[in-house]
């Protein structure tokens, strides 16, 4: 995640109402107040916001012309509101609460309620008691989460720029992040939230009985977490993946296609209505495929293929069975270059051209059989796919850390892609993947509070290793509109 926030689709709609939003005060709280120019009571659409609540008054106006009363409101601290600025801080459910409770005392309101947003604002959205349905986008669900992989290397380059931008004071910077080769990481901002996010507790999957609409992107580096939130989701949920990032459709990736152009606002204002009408049930899911131009829902269960280390009908070795991870010269997360150093970096399998177009859609993974002489490792895996026309555009990336020897498992989270007849697999296996994650010290230390660095020497036996990818066949495959998945 970069240091901006998503910007937040709106409901499109013919006519929108031209008023401007009123301003109250709820325990402090500065809240801007939109509602339909039609008779009432209406449901209520809430957003709460540390991104600056003006910034939202289209989208009001969007949802009030939808038949909602619209408010977004600035989470304590931060811009409007009163109190002082603590992310993830418990008050977020309190101050979720005693919203809502006023939204349902005025003669306006109908008594329902979504709670909506994306990012931060998806986990106030989450954290709201008592709403009757909930719209996460892109959720950041919790410092820990955001932190951290679920595998345990830590997150650093999205960290660094979202605390540097949003965690302290009353309004958001514009600063970029600091030197992040710089150790200690937990002394990389001054930041209080900064030291503390690396202590934070993973907290259990949430969930609810309330209908969801988890909304994500296959480039958004909490694609997983949203996809997690999902399947977990106890009451009616629904899942929208696209091929895009943070920002949604307003960040599409370069194998977007014109159908994955949804208009947002529309699908969440027509799931909103199916919603707090208790029509939805069980999990549906619409996914953009990408480089096609079609939506599908995820099969389940998922076929696979399977590519095996060494194999020239696989992945052939080119180079690195043994090779140095060395924390100062790390394998960068924003570079595709394989430079040729000596000794290697990293291991390095290519697979022969495609014979034949393949569909990827479903959970990806690698098999290691693999040693370091280190007491603790981490392996990141990154999956390339090199195009006939000579480009290397990313696949996919799972990272973990090792600290006993012995095969194990690298996810590399869901895919979703159209891969051309012709296309080459690459696969990389390195030892880091800086900036995107901190680098492992390979001495044993903790990753945030180390301030000394150690090669390490690693071998992976082709053998015991492959890469098991989500291939589905064209039959199997089906057809899903998302304006009429997800509102059904």
């Amino acid at each position: 995640m970069t240091a901006a926030h998503p910007a937040a689709p709106r409901p499109s709609a013919s006519s929108v109402s031209p008023a401007p939003p009123t301003t109250v005060r709820i325990d402090g709280l500065a809240t801007d107040v939109l509602l339909p120019t039609g008779p009432g009571p209406h449901p209520a659409v809430l957003v709460r916001t540390p991104y600056d609540r003006r910034s939202h008054t289209a989208e009001l106006a969007a949802w009030a012309a939808h038949g909602f009363a619209a408010l977004a409101q600035d989470v304590r601290g931060r811009y409007g509101s009163r109190g002082d600025w603590r992310p993830y801080g418990d008050h977020e459910s309190r101050d979720a609460a005693t919203t809502l409770r006023w939204v349902r005392d005025q003669p306006w309101s109908d008594g329902r309620a979504v709670a909506a947003g994306a990012s931060y604002a998806a986990y106030c959205a989450l954290a709201a008691p008592g709403a009757d349905a909930v719209l996460a986008a892109v959720p950041a669900l919790g410092p820990a989460e955001t932190a951290r992989e679920p595998t345990g290397p830590e997150r650093l380059h999205a960290r660094a720029g979202w605390w540097t931008a949003h965690g302290r004071g009353r309004a958001s910077t514009a600063a970029a992040p600091p030197d992040l080769r710089r150790l200690p990481v937990r002394a990389l901002l001054d930041t209080p939230g900064w030291a503390a996010l690396w202590d934070a507790p993973r907290r259990p999957p949430r969930t609810g009985d309330v209908p969801l609409l988890a909304v994500g992107g296959t480039r958004d580096p909490f694609a997983e977490d949203t996809v997690r939130l999902w399947r977990g989701w106890r009451g009616p949920a629904r899942l929208l993946l696209g091929p895009w990032g943070h920002g949604l459709t307003a960040d599409p990736a370069p194998e977007a296609r014109p159908a994955h152009r949804v208009p947002l606002g529309r699908l969440y204002a027509r799931w909103a209505h199916a919603a707090l009408a208790g029509a939805l049930h069980g999990h549906r899911a619409a996914v953009g495929l990408g480089d096609s131009d079609h939506w599908y829902a995820l099969p389940d269960p998922a076929g696979a293929a399977l590519y095996r280390f060494g194999d020239p009908a696989g992945l052939r070795l080119l180079h690195g069975a043994e090779f140095t991870a060395d924390p100062e010269h790390p394998v960068r997360s924003d570079d595709l270059a394989v430079p040729a150093r000596t000794p290697a970096d990293r291991c390095l399998l290519a697979g022969p051209p495609l014979p034949r177009p393949l569909d990827l859609l479903g959970p990806a993974e690698v098999r290691l059989d693999a040693t370091a002489d280190t007491p603790s490792a981490d392996w990141a895996v990154r999956l390339v796919a090199l195009t006939p026309d000579g480009h290397a555009r990313p696949l996919a990336t799972g990272v973990v850390r090792r600290t006993r020897p012995g095969p194990f498992t690298v996810p590399l989270g869901h895919l979703a892609r159209r891969l051309d007849a012709g296309t080459r697999l690459r696969v990389e296996v390195a030892g880091h993947h800086f900036p995107a994650h901190a680098r492992n010290p390979h001495t044993g230390e903790d990753p945030v509070t180390a301030t000394r660095l150690t090669a390490s020497r690693r071998t992976v036996r082709p053998s015991g290793s492959h890469l098991r990818l989500p291939a589905v066949p064209r039959a199997r495959l089906h057809r899903a509109d998302p304006l009429q998945e997800i509102p059904t």
